[in-house]
């Protein structure tokens, strides 16, 4: 049986956010879906509004195909006049994703059936790092999570992932469309179309949110994850 990897991605403090910001969130995660189904062998499913469920079946476009959400996510996310202490962390950090590596028992997308370790791993890391949402004050530490059998592979990850999260953390939210899109294999030439700005705006934004490291990580993912299938 061979492995596929599960994401289980959580929006962080949605409590925060009105019936109508929920709604608007809802309708972005299809659209996104609607994107990635179209770019990647995948199976995708939003869970009571904030909550995704993604199957990736190949394992290697796994990390690619976070870095999507999680940059759409960011993006995707206006300013409101909201200054509270949770809408400024879902502001900040968007969603958690955990990647889980593993074999899935059974896994039907007719029938929506997901079962086995791959989402087993990513559910109980995502719902382990939810247990502080519902708290006055909601400490993150990490948004992005690798977890599989193999202690020697999550090490490997860890260290990878931990940079993604800092640079995809740190960057505002026109960096993360920009990310979105060159993700998505957009050249600059091309997103300066798409956005209308000018080149040299689109690279030096790429260059502060650290393309060459993204770049470098996913590929770097995709050869490491093609051993271990």
């Amino acid at each position: 049986m061979k492995k596929k990897i599960v994401l289980s991605g959580d929006i962080v403090a949605s409590t925060s956010l009105n019936v109508e910001e929920k709604i608007t969130l809802e309708k972005k995660l299809n659209e996104l879906i609607s994107i990635l189904v179209e770019n990647f062998p995948i199976y995708a499913r939003i869970i009571k509004g904030d909550y995704l469920e993604v199957v990736v079946e190949k394992p290697e476009d796994a990390l690619l195909v976070t870095l999507l959400i999680k940059s759409f996510v960011k993006s995707a996310i206006d300013d409101q006049d909201n200054n509270s202490s949770r809408y400024k962390k879902f502001k900040n950090y968007g969603i958690r994703i955990a990647m889980g590596f593993g074999e899935l028992s059974r896994y039907d997308k007719q029938k929506g059936v997901i079962d086995g370790d791959a989402i087993y791993f990513s559910g109980r890391k995502i719902n382990e790092e939810a247990s502080t949402y519902n708290k006055q004050r909601i400490v993150i530490k990490n948004t992005l999570f690798f977890i599989s059998e193999d202690d020697n592979l999550n090490q490997m990850m860890d260290t990878i992932i931990s940079l993604l999260d800092v640079l995809i953390g740190n960057a505002t939210a026109k960096q993360c469309h920009i990310l979105f899109l060159r993700l998505l294999g957009k050249s600059e030439k091309e997103i300066s179309t798409h956005l209308n700005i000018k080149q040299p705006t689109v690279n030096k934004q790429l260059t502060s949110i650290g393309w060459n490291a993204i770049d470098k990580s996913v590929n770097y993912f995709k050869e490491t994850i093609k051993d271990y299938k």
